[in-house]
């Protein structure tokens, strides 16, 4: 892995960009919109993903990093939970939920995969190689 100098960079970033839009595209559906409180908390959960990694990027230290990427994949298993509210009440359709699911578990993955390599790297420093 090359030195990041941006969290824009990090494909665990791209990827729940990617997932956030994709929440707020489904919560703008008519019967969605109608449950306030699902489509804010939702909304809420998919930016707190991309916001934890972001924040925790321009961190000091690694295990500051780790922690909000932690963070961020809680995040990640709240909108999963919500996707599964969403479709047992008919706001979503099974293929929007089977789209978004599948975009989640990648999300993860991708999310757990930086964690492993940033606790074994023995990177101490802001800039993560």
């Amino acid at each position: 892995m090359t030195t990041l100098t941006q969290f824009e960079e990090l494909e665990a970033w791209k990827q729940a960009r990617e997932l956030t839009q994709g929440v707020y595209r489904i919560s703008r559906s008519a019967r969605f919109y109608k449950d306030r409180a699902l489509r804010d908390q939702i909304c809420r959960a998919a930016v707190s993903v991309v916001s934890n990694i972001a924040e925790g990027f321009e961190r000091s230290g690694t295990a500051e990093f780790v922690q909000f990427l932690a963070m961020a994949k809680g995040s990640v298993a709240e909108v999963e939970a919500q996707l599964y509210v969403a479709l047992d009440q008919a706001y979503i359709t099974q293929d929007e939920f089977d789209a978004l699911r599948k975009l989640t578990g990648s999300t993860k993955r991708l999310i757990a995969g930086l964690m492993k390599y940033l606790t074994a790297s023995g990177i101490k420093g802001q800039k993560y190689r």
